[in-house]
């Protein structure tokens, strides 16, 4: 399943990229996020509470911050297990310049195994991408109100 989406927030590269990096910030954005503590250099360990259909669940797992080059860009890399099965992906954030604001590309993959996985990539496709779109708006009006 294919991870997109493009996000303007209206503030230079560094302060978005300031609060991209906030581990408190983030955990407060994420839908149903339970749990994000640090467990290393650029690793978090995570346990967040999902319901789609039928089907809600806690998973615990990890996200791990790679490839940054500051104030740019990174890829987050997340694995995560719970009784409706797991998830996996890896996304890339991009973030550009546009005059005064900036630009946050989103792009990467993630798959899913179990339970979970019957409810097809379509469902599933719509939940994760108004997942992300809580989370930017969210991300968003933190900078704004800052």
């Amino acid at each position: 399943m294919d991870i997109t989406g493009t996000y303007t927030f209206a503030a230079p590269p560094d302060k978005v990229w300031a609060l991209m990096m906030d581990p408190d910030a983030i955990a407060s954005c994420i839908p149903g996020c339970d749990r994000l503590e640090p467990d290393g250099v650029d690793r978090y360990k995570a346990a967040i509470t999902i319901g789609m259909a039928a089907i809600t669940g806690k998973y615990e797992g990890t996200v791990t911050i790679a490839d940054r080059v500051e104030p740019s860009s990174y890829t987050l890399m997340v694995e995560g297990q719970g009784r409706p099965g797991f998830v996996k992906g890896t996304v890339t954030i991009a973030l550009r310049a546009d005059g005064g604001n900036t630009i946050v590309d989103v792009n990467g993959t993630a798959q899913t195994g179990g339970t979970i996985a019957r409810l097809g990539q379509r469902l599933i496709g719509s939940a994760a991408k108004m997942m992300q779109d809580r989370f930017f708006a969210c991300m968003q009006s933190k900078l704004a109100s800052s």
